[in-house]
């Protein structure tokens, strides 16, 4: 009857999936199956499941605590294809292969390589390396200049475990290729053969030193980038941090109440230079002193804090001359919890700080930037926040939160005029109304979001988000492409004794405000331009499905199969972008 159950509840869900739709843009077509490069845990829960800690126990060769440890993210890690990777395979097995590699090939001449690899060179040393690669063909049926696009990624990383603390080391590089091939009007079209490519490639190293005990040192973190792009853009990027912390000092009137001290230094600085068009530069160095105060009482606590800012910014183009800014910033910090018990927890806050937009970051966010961007920090003046959250008997999770923030330079996209308005035949890539740049204004934002998990089955997760936003800006109506409701469904269901496993994801994005130029023909002889401009131009919402499957043959071989797209709606996230239609990738996976 159990078996009978599940079965039925799994082709419910397939059921319910049929009726959204998946995100499936080629640019950010990018697979991530099985593996996380970069581990996030987004909520672990550690319950004490044997004895009680007690001096100078426990005795020699005994373990003093017991913890079962469970990592249940509120939502899914699942990302869709415009929001740049994405994982749908469950997750239920404890005894994962650690080493493994996948190939796969579907329609739109899609083909994708995954493979990673580790191993223990000592008891306390482990080295080990990943690739990621993808390509499609593009829209050849739609357009008949090139759209084809590819990612590749490689990683080595060494994780070293001491006495004192664990050391991380990430080096990785990144390849990305794709063409401007979106174009949303018909005067001015791309010949089949012209040259419409971009390119950009990062690499970079990243560092993370934990230490075990939070006795002043806690932690060490550091983080460089170096990118460049088919147009001879650079851009350098650097962070670091050191966290120091004292914990559990007991308050002398009242033993049951603890305090914990934290306070954070940092460093971080972007410097990037176009050389294309006005040649914008642009250099933004921060240092920041966090100090911090928590006190708890049982499952209570009371965070104080604050965040000290120092902002210096260089500006310079072709138009104007070098120009410096610095400023002292002072963000406050503050959180509450009350929680009676574990169903229903009452929190609220305030926090702030200054966030460096960086180009690198932007080509990922939206790829179709035309390579001379003014790049300024987004500064966070406060964020008010509230909610509740809760664990109801383990197997249903939640979180409602909302929030209101004053924001001083808002990045938003806006689409780009023709940068040469005489003949299109030798027009540069850059110059077909197929480009974005970035603008930025002051404002408030107020946000909800709702995240919930439910777990009804041992080898079924089902989870829900929903997130509205809603900008009121100073000298725009609108904040173009930033939509005001998303809505994401998942689920995932393993059976056949964890054979077979299946993976649904559901998007649904609500219209977007954008602008948009529309050319006519100034003198017909010289084949010259005048452009219009839309401000009001509409970008339809979209609903975005996506499945997944497994079946293991052997317990080192898989065969996989994912669908994306599967409404096959050719809509668009960037006007003049088409995305894929209804897309199949199957392929084998080898683990061991």
């Amino acid at each position: 009857m159990k078996k009978q159950i599940q079965y039925i509840t799994i082709i419910g869900i397939l059921g319910w999936g049929g009726v959204s739709n998946v995100h499936a843009q080629i640019k950010e077509e990018k697979l991530i199956l099985n593996r996380n490069r970069e581990p996030e845990v987004k909520k672990i829960e550690k319950k004490k499941t044997s004895i009680a800690a007690e001096k100078n126990y426990p005795p020699k060769g005994k373990d003093s605590l017991r913890y079962k440890i469970t990592n249940i993210p509120i939502v899914s890690d699942f990302k869709t294809s415009t929001i740049a990777g994405e994982d749908i395979s469950p997750q239920f097995k404890a005894d994962s292969h650690r080493n493994y590699f996948q190939i796969g090939y579907g329609n739109y001449g899609k083909f994708l390589f995954d493979g990673n690899v580790s191993g223990q060179l000592k008891p306390n040393l482990e080295v080990g390396a990943d690739v990621h690669h993808i390509d499609t063909s593009g829209l050849k049926k739609d357009y008949t200049w090139n759209s084809k696009q590819q990612t590749t990624e490689a990683h080595v990383f060494l994780n070293s475990y001491g006495t004192k603390g664990k050391l991380n080391i990430d080096t990785g590089l990144e390849l990305n290729g794709f063409n401007y091939y979106g174009n949303y009007q018909k005067v001015i079209q791309p010949k089949a053969q012209a040259e419409l490519k971009q390119n950009f490639t990062k690499v970079g190293v990243n560092a993370y030193y934990d230490f075990y005990a939070n006795h002043y040192l806690n932690d060490i973190r550091l983080k460089t980038s170096f990118t460049k792009d088919h147009f001879n853009s650079k851009e350098n990027y650097y962070d670091l941090n050191l966290n120091l912390s004292k914990h559990d000092f007991q308050i002398s009137f009242e033993k049951e109440i603890k305090l914990n001290t934290n306070m954070g230094v940092g460093i971080q600085g972007v410097n990037t230079q176009f050389d294309l068009l006005k040649k914008n530069e642009s250099r933004h160095f921060t240092a920041n002193f966090t100090p911090e105060f928590t006190l708890f009482k049982g499952n209570h606590y009371l965070k104080i804090g604050s965040r000290f800012t120092v902002l210096s910014s260089q500006y310079q183009s072709l138009s104007s001359d070098k120009s410096t800014e610095s400023k002292w910033h002072w963000f406050p910090t503050a959180e509450l919890l009350i929680a009676p018990k574990d169903e229903v927890k009452f929190y609220a806050g305030v926090n702030g700080g200054i966030k460096l937009n960086t180009y690198s970051d932007l080509l990922h966010d939206n790829p179709f930037l035309v390579s001379d961007l003014l790049l300024r920090p987004t500064e966070t003046k406060y964020h008010l926040y509230f909610g509740v959250k809760g664990d109801i008997e383990q197997n249903f999770k939640y979180d409602i939160h909302g929030g209101y923030s004053k924001l001083n330079n808002i990045l938003f996209y806006r689409s780009n005029n023709l940068f040469s308005f005489n003949s299109g035949d030798l027009r540069p890539t850059y110059d077909y109304l197929n480009t974005f740049s970035t603008f930025y204004d002051h404002g408030n934002l107020s946000d909800v979001s709702i995240s919930v998990a439910y777990f009804p089955l041992e080898n079924l997760n089902l989870s829900g988000e929903f997130k509205y936003m809603s900008y009121a800006l100073k000298n725009f109506d609108h904040a173009f492409y930033k939509p005001i409701i998303q809505t994401t469904l998942g689920a995932k269901y393993s059976l056949l004794n964890k054979k077979l496993d299946f993976g649904f994801k559901g998007i649904l994005v609500t219209d977007r405000k954008a602008n948009a130029f529309y050319p006519e023909l100034a003198t017909p002889d010289l084949e010259t331009y005048t452009t219009n401009e839309v401000t009001h131009k509409k970008v339809a919402g979209y609903a975005d499905l996506n499945l997944f499957a497994e079946y293991k043959i052997h317990k080192n071989i898989s065969l996989f199969a994912m669908g994306n797209n599967l409404l096959g709606k050719s809509y668009q996230s960037y006007l003049g972008y088409k995305v894929m239609g209804a897309q199949i990738l199957g392929g084998v996976k080898l683990e061991f």
